[in-house]
């Protein structure tokens, strides 16, 4: 199974969905894929691609496990969940010229996971394709969280108040 993440902005990601329905109509994705689709509203031509809106964390956590690998919008929280539970993930970044977001700020978060090699990392949905047929040999580099530049800015507040 696959886990498709589209995360919980009020923005649609609609065009995300329709490359995967084609690469389910070529046979590129040949498995059952479970879409958690927040606002995105989408109408399946394939049988084997499951839509749900919105699911309990603990549920959302159980697909993750499940999944044989992730597709995911760039969003941080997405990203970060999947990669610590140990997934394959390609991450596809929402982008503003599409209504899909604010600004672009998802193409650098994908891009910085990429550079880092924790994930692929595609900001078009037309190279889903080619990141689908990668994800099986794709060795992922652990991620390890950078925490530095928070615990200095806290360090900097506090030093602040005293």
């Amino acid at each position: 199974m696959i886990l498709v993440m589209l995360g919980t902005q009020n923005n649609s990601f609609q065009r995300l969905l329709e490359e995967i329905d084609t690469l389910m109509d070529k046979h590129v994705i040949q498995e059952e894929v479970v879409v958690q689709a927040g606002y995105t509203k989408y109408s399946p031509r394939n049988k084997k691609m499951r839509i749900l809106d919105f699911t309990s964390k603990e549920e959302l956590d159980k697909l993750e496990q499940e999944a044989n690998f992730i597709i995911t919008h760039g969003g941080v929280g997405s990203i970060i969940t999947s990669l610590e539970k140990g997934k394959k993930v390609i991450a596809v970044s929402r982008l503003h010229e599409y209504g899909e977001h604010v600004n672009n700020h998802q193409k650098e978060i994908v891009h910085k996971f990429n550079e880092n090699g924790n994930i692929i990392g595609i900001t078009s949905v037309e190279k889903l394709e080619e990141a689908i047929k990668q994800i099986q040999d794709f060795e992922p580099k652990p991620y390890i969280p950078d925490n530095h530049k928070m615990l200095k800015i806290i360090e900097e507040f506090i030093d602040h108040i005293n």
